[in-house]
């Protein structure tokens, strides 16, 4: 583990860092389950926003 000794004798440590990497664009099968993800959300969000306003 990568440690630095200060003045005082105190050691004071780092963590270690994760390697690096470029993300990579989402392939065009993870764009649509991202889009059916999108859409799905929006009819919850809609239709709980329609259950709320039905009962009040």
């Amino acid at each position: 583990m990568p440690y630095t000794t200060e003045e005082g004798g105190l050691l004071n440590n780092f963590a270690a860092e994760p390697k690096v990497y470029q993300a990579e664009p989402p392939s065009s099968k993870q764009r649509i389950q991202y889009i059916a993800l999108g859409v799905g959300a929006l009819v919850l969000v809609g239709s709980l926003i329609a259950v709320a306003v039905a009962i009040s």
